[in-house]
C-alpha cells in the first residue's frame, strides 16, 4: 500500500451520550474539531472489522467533540460503537509545514546515529506532554526525545532515514 493510501488513526469513539444516539468523539486533529473536515471516516472495531461512515456532524460539548452520526439514533446503538477507531486515508490530510511530519510518514524510516550506528526502524512516536519520543525497534528497542537539533539530527524522506545525536550503547 503506497503512502496516500495507508489508513491513519485521527480520533476514537468512546461510547454514548445522551439518549438520543450521540457518542463521545476523542479527536487527535489539531484542532480537534478538524476532524469534521476528513470524512468519510473508516470507523474499525477491536475485531479489525471496518465500515465507511459518511454525514458525521460534531459540536462541542463540556468535556470534548460530540458526533452525530448517520444511522445512530438511540443509546445502545451510540454505546457499541466504544472503543472504535476513526480512520482516514494518509492522502486525505493536508501536507505538513515545512520542518513539521506527521508521525505516520516517519514510520519505518531507518534510524542511524551520527557515528554510523544503525538503530533499525522508527515503530511509532508518542507523546509524553514534554515532548515527543520516538521509538525505534533494531537489535533492541531505543527511546529517543524527537527534539530538534538536540537528539533529532536529520530527517531524509528520500533516503527513508532518520539521523540522531543518541549514543548507541544507551
Amino acid at each position: 500500500m503506497d503512502a496516500g493510501q495507508r489508513m491513519i488513526t485521527v480520533g476514537r469513539l468512546h461510547g454514548a451520550f445522551g439518549v438520543r444516539g450521540e457518542v463521545k468523539l476523542e479527536s487527535f486533529t489539531d484542532p480537534l474539531h478538524a476532524i469534521a473536515r476528513y470524512q468519510p471516516w473508516i470507523l474499525r472495531d477491536a475485531r479489525g472489522q471496518e465500515c465507511s461512515c459518511e454525514g458525521v456532524k460534531l459540536r462541542e460539548g463540556v468535556k470534548g467533540l460530540i458526533a452525530s452520526m448517520p444511522g445512530i439514533d438511540d443509546r445502545d446503538a451510540a454505546d457499541a460503537l466504544r472503543g472504535v477507531e476513526v480512520r482516514v486515508p494518509r492522502s486525505a490530510l493536508p501536507p505538513p509545514a515545512a520542518g513539521e511530519y506527521y508521525w505516520v510518514d516517519l514510520e519505518g524510516l531507518r534510524v542511524v546515529n551520527v557515528e554510523g550506528a544503525d538503530f533499525g526502524i522508527v515503530s511509532h512516536l508518542f507523546s509524553t506532554g514534554a515532548n515527543d519520543v520516538l521509538v525505534a525497534h533494531g537489535e533492541r528497542e531505543r527511546m529517543i526525545p524527537f527534539v530538534q537539533p538536540d537528539f533529532i539530527r536529520s530527517v531524509d524522506f528520500d533516503a527513508g532515514l532518520v539521523t540522531v545525536d543518541w549514543d548507541a550503547d544507551f
